[in-house]
């Protein structure tokens, strides 16, 4: 059976056929995630980008000129969040900044020495797990965590959508977990 070409995908994505979308994603998925990859160098990070560039995609579709190569156009779309992606990752690295300062040893009145002294060992061993993250997932744990952010104000405040924002929280509460039970083995 003979493949459809982008054109006529894009015209039946146009009229709200969902099947055609997923046979654009299928096709182009592999190139716009190889540009991501070779941008950040991660693996998920380069998945999160190959989801918003899909995204960005999808919302674009009508403004697509028919007379334009559709692979040209994507990767146009592709380098252009690339180029977003860069701008945030600038912008979580001050927020981060901000962010660990605010973890402070804990004392909390009313706890012997001994009880003062555990928690500043757990401040630490926070620190040092939250350190130890990749920045993407520090940065997101930081704006929801001790910052109080809603996932819409992450969004917006990193240039996401919301699904990568949790996503993002998601991975990172699991990795800053395994990372303090590793603090606290070692520490036995």
């Amino acid at each position: 059976m003979e493949q459809p070409t982008d054109l006529e995908l894009i015209e039946r994505c146009l009229n709200q056929d969902q099947s055609a979308w997923e046979q654009i994603v299928t096709r182009f998925k592999r190139k716009v995630f190889g540009i991501a990859y070779k941008f950040t160098g991660r693996f998920e990070e380069a998945e999160d980008l190959t989801q918003e560039v899909f995204l960005k995609v999808y919302k674009a579709l009508d403004s697509y000129k028919k007379e334009q190569d559709f692979s040209w156009w994507l990767v146009s779309i592709s380098r252009n969040a690339c180029i977003d992606y860069y701008r945030s990752t600038k912008r979580e690295r001050r927020l981060l900044s901000q962010g660990l300062d605010k973890i402070k040893d804990f004392k909390f009145d009313g706890l012997s020495p001994e009880g003062n002294l555990e928690a500043a060992e757990r401040s630490k061993a926070l620190r040092q797990s939250l350190s130890a993250l990749p920045e993407d997932l520090r940065t997101v744990l930081i704006l929801r965590d001790l910052r109080g952010l809603s996932y819409k104000e992450i969004a917006d405040e990193l240039g996401l959508v919301e699904g990568t924002v949790k996503s993002r929280i998601h991975r990172g509460r699991a990795e800053l977990a395994e990372k303090i039970k590793g603090i606290a083995a070692q520490g036995v």
